[in-house]
């Protein structure tokens, strides 16, 4: 899998120690029974990250002296993380807790840091980010400014009430960032708050079953009644949430693409592997146009995201929000993915559908993918606005 480049010295080690992990301890791990339809169970992530610890490659886009790396450096880490579903699991970077640590290091208080972010860190919790609502409800999906989740003010307290969908992790999770409708005026502001979980008032109502199976906890519906938080637990400043959600989403939609390239990167080799030993008509697979010229195309589209997803992490490193840079690589890079995923499975035929082989999932990831941190759709039209005002500003 090595990467035609690597940022740094120290990138370069850490990868290498990370892919050695993940395909030498983890891969056996991806026939386990505790791999559920709901996301590996609680006893296998702790197994695998007790094996990542011991390893020396737990969380290890995080520096013991608690910095990061930067996002390049962390591009090549979080690919061979991702060479297997499970990868990212064992070393804790699967999201939504990477996402949740960077905004907690980015926005946290020194209370909330040592209380939620350093057992994250530790890899010993889990976190959920309970933003998106149900669409029956009129609630926030891709759309924040729908937000139907209210903090009121009581006192002292915060009083939160509504219902969330979709919170990848929530079952499970010690550790909830909760984002609600906040501020008095007619203007639509949020906040985001911290919760220690489980929580009485947070409701676990359903696990949704979806096409996707690699986050512990699955999908949840979740019902938030008259959650009672103190300022404490405020999250940064009050009514910046949506502020604060852009300083998460946008790295957090660029570690999603690194994570799976690793994914689809071991799909591709095991694609290759098949079609240069399994004979077909007199001959290789590889040697019958239709399946060479896949597995062409396969490596022209991974060496592309491989470089769209370098060229976002270096505009991020220059402490720009990326944010129109990170949707262009959302879009990009899940959409080559999901390509690169399907011609893998097409190679292999029956055993590309079988679940004998981890291609199978990581179709079906990269599929969930293509909507997971926004629909292609949606960043095309955010993207649309841009080039609509830069022309009409450019015009004037």
């Amino acid at each position: 899998m090595t990467p035609s480049f690597f940022p740094s010295e120290r990138s370069r080690v850490l990868t290498e120690r990370v892919e050695a992990f993940v395909r030498e301890t983890v891969i056996p791990y991806e026939a386990d029974a505790r791999c559920g339809p709901h996301g590996p169970a609680e006893e296998l992530l702790r197994e695998l990250r007790a094996k990542a610890r011991a390893a020396g490659v737990l969380t290890p886009h995080i520096l013991p002296d608690g910095s990061h790396l930067t996002q390049r450096e962390t591009a090549v880490v979080l690919r061979a993380s991702g060479l297997s579903p499970l990868g990212p699991v064992a070393v804790n970077t699967m999201a939504p807790d990477e996402g949740n640590m960077f905004l907690l290091g980015k926005v946290g208080s020194p209370w909330q840091k040592a209380h939620f972010l350093e057992p994250l860190v530790k890899g010993e919790a889990r976190s959920a980010f309970f933003m998106t609502e149900p669409a029956a409800e009129q609630g926030a999906g891709s759309d924040p400014s729908m937000l139907q989740t209210t903090a009121v003010r009581d006192g002292d307290r915060w009083r939160i009430n509504g219902r969330k969908l979709f919170i990848t992790g929530a079952l499970g999770a010690a550790v909830g960032i909760v984002m609600a409708r906040s501020g008095d005026s007619g203007e639509v502001k949020a906040t985001m708050f911290l919760v220690d979980l489980p929580h009485p008032s947070v409701c676990i109502e359903r696990i949704i079953d979806t096409i996707d199976s690699s986050m512990p906890g699955g999908h949840a519906q979740v019902l938030i009644d008259d959650l009672q938080l103190g300022d404490e637990h405020v999250l940064g400043a009050v009514d910046e949430g949506f502020r604060y959600a852009q300083v998460r989403l946008a790295p957090a939609r660029l570690s999603h693409c690194m994570r799976w390239l690793g994914s689809a990167t071991r799909a591709h080799e095991i694609a290759t592997a098949y079609a240069t030993t399994r004979k077909s008509f007199g001959k290789l697979l590889v040697d019958h146009e239709g399946v060479g010229f896949m597995l062409a195309e396969n490596a022209i589209e991974l060496k592309q995201c491989e470089l769209m997803i370098d060229w976002c992490a270096s505009v991020l490193d220059t402490g720009s929000p990326g944010t129109t840079e990170s949707s262009m690589a959302k879009v990009a890079v899940s959409e080559a993915l999901f390509r690169i995923a399907d011609r893998c499975v097409q190679v292999m035929g029956g055993m590309g559908v079988a679940r004998d082989s981890v291609v199978e999932q990581v179709f079906r990831e990269t599929r969930a993918f293509r909507i997971y941190d926004g629909p292609s759709e949606v960043h095309k039209w955010s993207l649309a606005r841009k080039i609509k005002r830069d022309a009409l500003r450019g015009a004037n």
